[in-house]
């Protein structure tokens, strides 16, 4: 057996992939699987410089985000997003194609991938998105890249448990019931209530992540 499995969440802006990135991995943990859930890069980069990326900036992210996954030997990985996403706006905003070469390349290098459906309501978030108007060609455009490279996906529909139900089943793992879903959730409100030690590598809490870009975000110079 492979000392590593690496799984990848792709898809459009809004369509859940953070969430279901910590979800899983909280499922995962709680199975006894050791995991590593990789962040999206471009959100700390946003963040950190208060804008989105130029043309000629999108392929050091695409090359921290492709590190940020290869650093990491053994466990379970799950990558928040590939160099392929970056691959796919620069084609979309900029016209620029060519980072799909690198991006496919490392793409191939994942186990498995799944793709965000588009059923789940856009949601604004400051500068960084762009609005509901550009999920369709972002998932065209993904859907397309990981066909012409003969990478095999499944796409993810669903709302709430039920999105993470079938993720669990897409990747060929049994879904939870409603006593694993409380027990674990219950586990992870021990962690955010201080009652166990804090740990953010082993936290499932997107809503926890949402206040800490939030906070940054207030940080940032205006």
């Amino acid at each position: 057996m492979s000392p590593i499995e690496r799984i990848a969440i792709l898809g459009a802006e809004s369509t859940g992939k953070s969430g279901l990135t910590q979800a899983l991995a909280g499922v995962m943990r709680s199975r006894g699987h050791t995991v590593h859930a990789v962040e999206e890069v471009l959100r700390h980069w946003c963040a950190r410089e208060g804008r989105t990326p130029l043309a000629h900036e999108q392929s050091d992210i695409a090359q921290a985000q492709a590190q940020a996954v290869m650093r990491i030997r053994q466990g379970v990985v799950i990558s928040d997003t590939t160099p392929l996403m970056t691959a796919v706006y620069s084609h979309l905003l900029f016209g620029d194609e060519s980072l799909y070469a690198m991006a496919l390349a490392h793409q191939a290098l994942f186990d498995k991938t799944l793709v965000t459906g588009l059923d789940l309501p856009w949601v604004a978030d400051g500068w960084q998105r762009d609005g509901p108007q550009v999920r369709g060609p972002v998932d065209t455009l993904v859907r397309r890249a990981l066909e012409r490279a003969g990478i095999a996906y499944r796409v993810v529909y669903g709302q709430g448990q039920q999105r993470l139900n079938n993720a669990l089943l897409a990747l060929g793992q049994p879904g939870e019931d409603d006593a694993a879903r409380m027990t674990r959730e219950n586990a992870q409100f021990a962690i955010n209530e201080g009652r166990t030690v804090w740990q953010c590598n082993a936290c499932s809490d997107p809503v926890c992540e949402h206040q800490l870009f939030t906070r940054l975000l207030a940080k940032r110079p205006t």
